[in-house]
């Protein structure tokens, strides 16, 4: 009888230290956009395994649903997710607005790894006042996603496709009136909104300079305006904006020649917009020797997050680490922002669905000719503004250089408020 207690005992010990474990266990959330999501599950069972005490939940919502909740949520100062993604688009302005934990102090200690942090990233994550509130997990080289197999069949060799002029020949000669009802149903590319995106985000300043002034009426702008026009008044955008179900049809049904974007979009041609076209796709740098950065992210904890030391280990593991750096690379097309991770054989290996070539090589080396790029809190609002004056413009034929002055007019008022 008295062993039988004994056994029930030690039972009841063991049941109780696992109930333990279990309510000891704290559980963070992580809130991105989609693609992160993505790259974020390709490294959970290892974070698990090294932080079995850390459970993880990704709070993944649309791309500006998330940032604007995120908004929402530091202003409130509650219910903030523990870390959160941000995109470089709106970086500027969470900097500005503050609401996230200075990652340079104890016990974050984020100093320790800025050599190792592709240099642009880490400025554009750090306030003026040299606090880091944002640490980078990710860069987004610009590049071109063409059809090999169409430009082949126009007579084309990719290795001449130097500048956008060589691109709008091409797009031309696949655009002409095949059957001769008059309509184009196959056009350069889906809109011609991503010519005007290539060039003006070519350069070291975007919306504003240094000093905080507005560039938007500056040659580049009136450059990227006049060629995105070109290409709308000859007819060679299918007037298709991303995200839509008419856009995923131009990649599977091949009929548009090329799509200028960030190496993530390669993730989800080949996952889910696409995938039966496996072996038509080739990479190619941006035309007239552009480096640009299409994208990127950073991870950042909210100042009244409740877990802010587990949301920091997590942030850890998956942006100072070459091999979850990598997985999330394989996973997504997210592009490392830790240096060390450039070593890795990946970069040389062959991509099947880019016909054995060598994108991420490619991609690499696109990623060291990016220069740093100012940013400012008010982008988001300027980009809003130029893109609605690029609408005019496309559309209705409003002249250049009075859809800029009126752009600049208009982000310095709303600026100033």
């Amino acid at each position: 009888m008295k062993k039988l207690i004994t056994i029930t005992v030690v039972t009841l010990l063991i049941v109780s230290l696992f109930s333990f474990a279990i309510a000891a266990k704290t559980k963070i959330k992580v809130a991105c956009f989609p693609d992160q999501d993505s790259g974020f599950e390709a490294i959970l069972d290892d974070f698990y395994a090294e932080y079995p005490d850390i459970e993880v939940e990704l709070v993944v919502n649309g791309f500006d649903d998330h940032h604007n909740a995120l908004l929402t949520q530091i202003a409130a100062g509650g219910n903030v997710p523990d870390a959160t993604t941000i995109e470089i688009g709106y970086i500027a302005n969470f900097v500005a607005k503050g609401g996230f934990v200075n990652l340079l102090e104890e016990p974050y200690n984020a100093e320790q790894f800025k050599e190792n942090i592709v240099e642009y990233k880490w400025s554009q994550g750090t306030t003026d006042d040299d606090r880091l509130i944002a640490f980078p997990t990710d860069i987004a080289p610009g590049t071109i996603y063409y059809r090999r197999d169409i430009l082949s069949e126009l007579g084309f060799d990719i290795d001449d496709m130097k500048t956008i002029d060589d691109w709008i020949a091409a797009g031309s000669k696949f655009a002409e009136d095949l059957d001769g009802d008059g309509v184009n149903d196959r056009w350069l590319l889906a809109d011609a909104a991503d010519i005007f995106f290539m060039i003006a985000k070519s350069g070291d300043e975007l919306y504003f300079d240094e000093d905080g002034d507005c560039i938007v009426d500056s040659p580049r702008f009136i450059k990227a305006f006049k060629a995105a026009k070109i290409v709308r008044d000859k007819g060679l955008d299918a007037k298709i904006g991303a995200w839509t179900n008419e856009w995923y049809s131009t990649f599977k049904d091949g009929t548009v020649i090329m799509q200028p974007s960030g190496a993530w979009l390669g993730g989800h041609i080949r996952n889910w917009i696409a995938p039966d076209t496996s072996g038509k796709w080739g990479v190619a740098n941006l035309p007239d020797d552009m480096y640009v950065n299409w994208g990127g992210s950073f991870l950042a904890i909210p100042e009244d997050a409740k877990n802010k030391e587990e949301a920091w280990k997590f942030i850890k593991f998956a942006a100072t680490r070459k091999d979850t750096q990598i997985a999330q690379f394989k996973a997504s097309n997210i592009f490392p922002s830790w240096k060390p991770a450039f070593e890795d054989p990946i970069f040389d290996q062959e991509m099947e669905f880019f016909a054995g070539q060598k994108a991420r090589l490619l991609w690499l080396e696109t990623a060291k000719q990016i220069p740093t790029v100012v940013t400012n809190k008010h982008d988001v609002i300027a980009e809003e503004i130029v893109s609605a004056a690029l609408t005019d413009v496309l559309n209705k034929d409003v002249d250049i250089i009075k859809a800029l002055k009126d752009a600049k007019q208009q982000i310095e008022r709303r600026a100033r408020r």
